[in-house]
Order: C-alpha cells, then sequence, then structure tokens
C-alpha cells in the first residue's frame, strides 16, 4: 500500500472518535486543515507531546459583517477620499464587534477547558489563550499530529481535522493550531539573488547608483526627495504602524542615522501584541534586518511621524487585532512579510475593519516575481489591502529629484493564487486590458510599487553596514505607507478626516486624465510572464507617486 495513503488510512482508524464528537460540536467559519495533510503530501510522523504548550489566539466573528459592508459600501462612494466619518475601535466594536456576552461565553470556555486567558479583547475580537496540547485537543476536538514537511526539511505540527467547540454560536477562527507556514521577511541579498540567477553579484545592478548614501547608495530621505519632493509635509502628527515577526534592537537604526549623519525625533517603540519579545538580538541568533529596513524607509519617507510603532507577535490575527485597537491607533501600516494562511479570508474582517476605521495597510508583493500557487505573497493578493511591487529608480543627483523607473526584474505580482474575487475598483473600464494581461475575475497585483532594486544602505544585524547589497518590495512597502502618512497629515492640517482604504480612489485616478501628475507611470522592464506597460500593469501596478501631484489627489486639491 502506498505509504502516504497508509498514514492518512491510520490518522482516520486511530482518531474516528474524535470525528463522532465533531459532527454534534458548531464549526469554525474558518478553514484550519492544510490541505498537504489532507493529501498525504505531508508524512504523517506522529503526535505533538500532550504535555506541549501553545498559545492560540482566538477570534470571534462579527456580529454584523452585512452591515459593516454596507457601511463601507456608503462611505467609499464619495468622491473623493476625505469628508467622512470613520469609526473608532469602541464605536465599531458597538455597531459591528462580537457581543459582551459572547466575548464572556468564550472566555468562560476557554478556562474550563484547562486554557488560561492571557491576552485578547473584546475590541479585538480575540482572545489569547495559552495551555497544553492535550487542553487544545479537548476544547477544539481536534488532534495535533506532527507531519514530515513537503518542501521543507522540517517536522511539523497541524490539526487532523477542522475544530470545532460546544459554544452555541460558531468562532471566526483560532490562530497558532499550525506551524506549516513560517512567516518570512521580504528583502533580499544582492549576493543570493545572483546566486539564484547565475550572475556575478557586480552584474545585478546595472547602473551606478545616485544615492546621497556611503557608495552612492540611497537613503530613507533620498526616497523622500525623489516621490515627495517638498519640505512642508513630514507626517506630522501622524502614527505608523510596522507588522514585524520578530523584534528590534534599535542600536542598529541608531548606527544607521550616526553614520548617515541624520538625526530623528519620532518617538520609535516596540510593542508585544502577545508576549512575543521585542529584543532581537544576533548572539540570540536573532536577525532585525527586516524590522531596521522598514523602521529606516518609513521615517525616511516621513521624518516628523508622531510615533512609528514596531508590532510585534507571532501569529497573524494578534498582530493585527493590536492594530485595530492600540492607541494611538497607527493610520497607516506597512507589512513587509509573507506567508501562506490555511484561509486566506482568515485576516478579512480585520482588514475591513482598518476600512471602517480609517486606516491603510500596505503589503510588500514579493521578490520572486510572478506569483503561483508554489511562490505567492500573502497578504499582497488580499483584495482589502494595498500591494506594493518594486521598481528600479534612477534619481538626477544625490538627495535629488525622480529621473527614470524601470520594472524591478523580481517584482511580485500577477493573479491571485488564491483564487481571490476581482474587486470593483479592477472592474473599471481601463485597467484590466489586452496589453497588462491581467485577470476579469480574480485580484490582480500589486497595485502600486516604488524602489526595490539593490541599492539601498542598510545598518542591521548587529554588523558592518552595507551599502547596495539589500533590495526587495519590502523597501517600497514602509515607503508608501509613510507616504501616505504626509497626505493624512495635510488632510488632517485641512480640517479633514485621515485617509481611508485608498485603493478605490487610486484606480479611479489610474483611469482619469489626471494619471500622469499623479503617478510615474512605469512603462519598461518586466518581471517574469508579465511586462510593465502603460498604464495599469502586473509588475509595478499602477506605478510611483509622483510628487505632490498624489497627495493633492488624495486630498481632494488637485
Amino acid at each position: 500500500m502506498n505509504r502516504r495513503l497508509c498514514a492518512v488510512m491510520l490518522s482516520v482508524l486511530f482518531f474516528g472518535a474524535a470525528a463522532a464528537v465533531e459532527s454534534r460540536a458548531e464549526s469554525l467559519a474558518t478553514r484550519h486543515v492544510r490541505e498537504v495533510t489532507q493529501t498525504g503530501e505531508a508524512q504523517l510522523v506522529g503526535h505533538l507531546p500532550s504535555t506541549q504548550i501553545l498559545q492560540l489566539n482566538v477570534v470571534l466573528q462579527m456580529r454584523d459583517r452585512e452591515g459593516l459592508h454596507n457601511f463601507l459600501a456608503e462611505i467609499y462612494s464619495t468622491p473623493v477620499p476625505n469628508h467622512v466619518h470613520f469609526l473608532t475601535p469602541a464605536e465599531f466594536t458597538e455597531k459591528f464587534g462580537p457581543t459582551q456576552k459572547d466575548y464572556d461565553a468564550v472566555v468562560q470556555y476557554m478556562q474550563a477547558h484547562g486554557l488560561a486567558v492571557v491576552g485578547g479583547s473584546r475590541d479585538g475580537m480575540d482572545v489569547q489563550v495559552k495551555g497544553t496540547v492535550a487542553a487544545i485537543e479537548s476544547a477544539f476536538h481536534v488532534n495535533l499530529m506532527t507531519y514530515q514537511h513537503p518542501t521543507e526539511n522540517r517536522i511539523f505540527y497541524a490539526p487532523d481535522r477542522e475544530p470545532s467547540t460546544d459554544l452555541s454560536f460558531a468562532l471566526w477562527h483560532v490562530s497558532g493550531l499550525d506551524n506549516y507556514s513560517i512567516p518570512h521577511p521580504m528583502y533580499v541579498k544582492r549576493t543570493d539573488y545572483a546566486t539564484a540567477h547565475g550572475l556575478n553579484p557586480d552584474e545585478v545592478v546595472s547602473h551606478a547608483t545616485t544615492g546621497s548614501g556611503p557608495d552612492a547608495s540611497f537613503l530613507g530621505s533620498d526616497m523622500r526627495a525623489a516621490y515627495y519632493g517638498g519640505t512642508a509635509l513630514t507626517g506630522a502628527g501622524q502614527n505608523l504602524g510596522l507588522l514585524e515577526y520578530l523584534g528590534i534592537d534599535f542600536a542598529d537604526a541608531q548606527k544607521y542615522y550616526k553614520t548617515v549623519k541624520q538625526t530623528t525625533k519620532t518617538k520609535v517603540s516596540a510593542y508585544s501584541t502577545d508576549g512575543t519579545s521585542t529584543s532581537c538580538l544576533a548572539k540570540d541568533d536573532c536577525d532585525d534586518t527586516e524590522q531596521t529596513i522598514d523602521l529606516t524607509q518609513a521615517l525616511g519617507m516621513a521624518p516628523g511621524l508622531a510615533t512609528l510603532i514596531e508590532y510585534i507577535g507571532s501569529t497573524d490575527t494578534a498582530i493585527i487585532s493590536a492594530m485595530t485597537t492600540h492607541s494611538p491607533l497607527p493610520t497607516t501600516i506597512g507589512c513587509s512579510w509573507g506567508w501562506t494562511p490555511a484561509d486566506p479570508t482568515t485576516l478579512d474582517p480585520y482588514f475591513e475593519k482598518m476600512a471602517a476605521q480609517g486606516q491603510n495597510f500596505f503589503a510588500a508583493s514579493g521578490d520572486s516575481s510572478t506569483w503561483s500557487a508554489s511562490n505567492e505573497a500573502w497578504p499582497a493578493d488580499d483584495a482589502n489591502i494595498v500591494s506594493v511591487g518594486g521598481t528600479d529608480l534612477v534619481t538626477a543627483s544625490a538627495a535629488g529629484p525622480w529621473k527614470s523607473e524601470t520594472a524591478w526584474s523580481d517584482s511580485g505580482g500577477g493573479v491571485s493564487p488564491d483564487k481571490i474575487p476581482i474587486p470593483s475598483w479592477q472592474q473599471l473600464t481601463g485597467v484590466i486590458n489586452s496589453s497588462n494581461k491581467g485577470s476579469t475575475v480574480y485580484r490582480n497585483g500589486p497595485d502600486v510599487s516604488a524602489n526595490a532594486n539593490f541599492t539601498f544602505y542598510v545598518c542591521a544585524d548587529q554588523t558592518t553596514c552595507s551599502a547596495n547589497l539589500y533590495g526587495g518590495t519590502s523597501f517600497a512597502t514602509p515607503m508608501w505607507a509613510g507616504y501616505v502618512a504626509l497626505a493624512n497629515q495635510q488632510l488632517v492640517a485641512n480640517g479633514f478626516s485621515t485617509l481611508g482604504f485608498i485603493n478605490p480612489y487610486l484606480y479611479s485616478f489610474g483611469v482619469s486624465s489626471n494619471y500622469d501628475t499623479d503617478f510615474h507611470d512605469i512603462t519598461a522592464g518586466k518581471s517574469g510572464k508579465y511586462s510593465a506597460v502603460k498604464g495599469y500593469d502586473l509588475v509595478t501596478g499602477w506605478g510611483s507617486p509622483n510628487g505632490t501631484g498624489l497627495i493633492d489627489a488624495l486630498v481632494g486639491e488637485d
């Protein structure tokens, strides 16, 4: 008999009793079982030790999600993205969040099954719990099995069936039931890129860079000069958040500013969303390269932010739950990490909540070219976020204005591998055409882009600073979060609220006669199966921000 089939049958026979319990219990609204464990592609190894301690994040469903969708349709029907009253986290909970009765019931249920409640909130729609595998299996009617990873040299754990509870209502999701997909940062080293493409590292950057850093490398301030070009807006009064799965050593950021002879007055901090350490030291085998890149690029674009907070956690829902409730609320958020969830709809309630609260979530589109089932950059293909691709930027001089830009050869993009339906704003006439080869059925990406070539100065991981060694869409993403913070500053100064989800507006700008005023249209270069073309494309989206033009459009002044 086939060994994989035998393993699957063994699991079914050995744990058949649990299946009977599950049939009488309340199922969850999202999927948790990995396909590779169902098909036998991941070979069954054994059972996770019953005494092992795990921490989970239990997410409740919204009370009125249909009502939320109607609310979002109403506020995003305005022709310009201002004059909108967004909800506070408390107002959101009152309108759409779980009831206090249901929240208390979940807490009591978890405690009754021997799980300690260690975090979460009703406003965050989550309950963080910690306990033994045995307690978790009892609470959710699953068996946590171990499997040989089909593509990585490691053992992972995952549930053998969909979780369920004995509650009288369905939960939304439980994060932490498996470690099949380990989140990875979206930066890439030039040396690794060269090896993968059979090149000499010196051949990767085809032109001399024009940055103001060592060896003509780009600093965050160079990106501000190229993409904004002004001085009036600094992000003053705005709060920016960065999603991170590891902590940071702020000494690396301090070293960056010291070596380039710059300073920052922004209040910078790290916030643990679920008890994950906010420290990251090389001696502890922790690399803070991504975290430091995110910080320096966001502050490079918006050096006068009121706060920049790195939200650090071990599960996606715990991090993003905190980002929708924390005070001060981050109105622009950058995510330069990618991972593969068991269910790509898991975070949608939180992304929709962000849209209702006037928050924008920017996600790196990835650094491995065209999206595919085996090469995706989720959450970048989610329809509720702004997906950021990569370009190769040339400036007129050090700390000078934008000169030219082409597509970065490894910019992630394409058609959603998760088969996420095409959103309404991508169905506008003129967006998808025969030239860009986009899908009229599924979500396309990226939405926008910025510099991602190996042209940056980086100080990280408690090592010697480097020039022109790192690149990736992880650089472009915090730039965009910082850029939109500039627009938010202008809106607040004009007496308006900050921006809500900007994609509906970006696409309407893109198909308008003012497109070239708002964006740098990238029409040269390719990545994978797609090429940069006039207008929207699946390598660079609409392109990069064109100085104050896009800001004026976003604040309704063009």
